[in-house]
């Protein structure tokens, strides 16, 4: 049967239609996109199915080659693999949606059929981290998506993207050094790389300095790959000067993935016993991410560029997930997974607003802004129902995150973590309420306001799905919530 090979799948069709969409282009360049959207909008079934099979029936093992693990290569899908896997994919498919009018402006037509190829392989990467149960096969796919990243980003127009793509690929590269050295430590007193395997052997090993280096090894490459404060560097000038259909993706896509990466190495590999007993790291994820909270909102209304004060409001929001890993009990770890999903659907939708801004009236600074929300009103529409769901006001989905971490922080007895939440929300509204102001309660400089119809429907279309997604969320909270509880009783192991 067919559902039996979902999870090889779920590798196999993005890259067999990068393939396709090389092919395509070959006869006719603008081909490509119709092939890449459906490609994406079947892996998109096909991620809904793997949900499926996994609240059906639990965690999905598959043997490639029918070689057991630890010999051979495991792909699992959990809880959280699935739930992840549908927003990431989800997301590609809205940005390759959006990305159809987007890019006409950004990049070189002649780099259109090496556009969607990345875009798709992009995704090979990030589909095979969420199903691979082999350490060293996330590696490869971490590296294989950020390769895509860093080529994305440089491939527009702007000579600061270039720059931008070379800073990306220089941080990520030593980011991969660290967690391939990290790999190596554990490889060498383990001679195994399944995860499920790693876990197993690891405790009798928990107090050994081999283990201990390669642990730290992996905190700072995937705090590179994260962006978490201050390891962020390259994240601000990736989001602003990338193509904003590539700021769309990476924001939502390649942060999740390294946010993924980081709980299936801390809580699968190391486990609870580890972090918690014998290198108690978890105290100081929750101290760094609520800096990371405060610092990035705080850079965040210094900008003066748009998609900047974005890029820096991520940075914060990154701090808002590992904050709740690092509290890391089932309330804040709830509430770190479904930012998740929330952050997904917010940023998603503030970075195509940006895009369309820039690619409808050319502007990226805020204090041009002035009578925006008559000219593009749908638009600003739905800049509005996210920036309030980024606030954490209710009812959008961003609240509902905010207050799991709340409640996990008041659970646990850390009420300099509620200050934090707290203040960061005040920060937020500082940042968005000036965007807000200028383009909903300054006059126009303009004579005669433009007509909404010049955002093109694939732009406007993804933008209001999401914004849509945003209040949708906080009233079907359930279903997320539903996956997250299992994926967190998971992962915490009963701790």
């Amino acid at each position: 049967m067919i559902s039996e090979h979902l999870p090889i799948l779920a590798v196999i069709l993005p890259l067999v239609g990068a393939l396709t969409v090389l092919l395509a282009g070959w006869a006719e360049r603008r081909y490509c996109y119709p092939v890449a959207v459906a490609v994406l909008t079947i892996q998109f079934g096909l991620s809904l199915a793997i949900l499926r099979e996994v609240l059906r029936g639990g965690t999905i093992h598959y043997y490639l080659g029918d070689w057991a693990p630890p010999w051979g290569i495991e792909l699992v899908v959990d809880h959280l693999s699935a739930y992840v896997l549908v927003i990431l994919v989800f997301l590609s498919l809205l940005s390759c949606i959006y990305a159809k009018r987007s890019i006409g402006g950004e990049i070189d037509p002649q780099k259109t059929v090496a556009f969607y190829v990345m875009f798709l392989l992009l995704v090979v990467g990030v589909c095979g981290i969420t199903v691979t149960g082999d350490i060293f096969n996330l590696y490869v796919f971490l590296e294989i998506s950020s390769i895509a990243a860093y080529t994305l980003v440089a491939s527009g127009r702007e000579k600061k993207g270039l720059l931008a793509g070379f800073n990306y690929l220089i941080m990520g590269t030593i980011s991969a050094c660290f967690i391939l050295i990290g790999i190596g430590h554990l490889y060498v007193v383990t001679g195994t790389l399944n995860m499920a395997d790693l876990a197993r052997l690891l405790p009798p090993l928990y107090d050994s300095t081999i283990i201990h280096v390669a642990f730290i090894f992996f905190i700072v490459g995937l705090s590179i790959k994260t962006a978490l404060f201050p390891l962020h560097t390259w994240l601000p000038d990736a989001y602003s000067h990338a193509p904003s259909a590539i700021s769309v993706l990476i924001s939502t896509v390649i942060s999740k993935m390294g946010i993924y990466a980081t709980i299936r190495i801390l809580f699968s590999v190391f486990t609870v016993g580890f972090i918690v007993d014998h290198l108690p790291i978890l105290e100081f994820f929750a101290w760094v991410a609520a800096i990371a909270v405060i610092a990035g909102s705080v850079i965040a209304i210094a900008q003066t560029d748009l998609k900047r004060m974005l890029a820096y409001s991520s940075v914060s929001q990154m701090g808002y997930i590992m904050l709740g890993i690092g509290i890391a009990n089932s309330v804040a770890m709830t509430g770190g997974v479904l930012h998740i999903l929330n952050h997904a659907l917010i940023k998603g939708c503030l970075f195509m607003v940006a895009g369309a801004i820039i690619y409808r009236v050319g502007l990226r600074k805020i204090d041009d802004f002035k009578g925006l929300a008559g000219r593009m009103p749908y638009t600003c529409a739905a800049f509005f129902i996210a920036a309030i769901s980024m606030i954490g006001l209710p009812p959008t989905v961003g609240f509902m995150s905010k207050w799991y971490l709340t409640l996990g922080a008041i659970e646990a007895g850390e009420w300099f973590f509620v200050v934090v939440i707290l203040a960061s929300t005040l920060l937020n509204a500082i940042y968005f309420w000036r965007v807000l102001e200028y383009a909903y309660f300054r006059h126009a400089d303009a004579e005669t306001p433009e007509l909404e119809s010049r955002v093109p429907v694939s732009m406007l279309l993804p933008m209001l799905v999401l914004a849509a997604g945003c209040v949708v969320f906080f009233f079907a909270v359930s279903i997320p919530l539903g996956i997250i509880d299992a994926a967190v009783a998971d992962l915490l192991g009963g701790a």
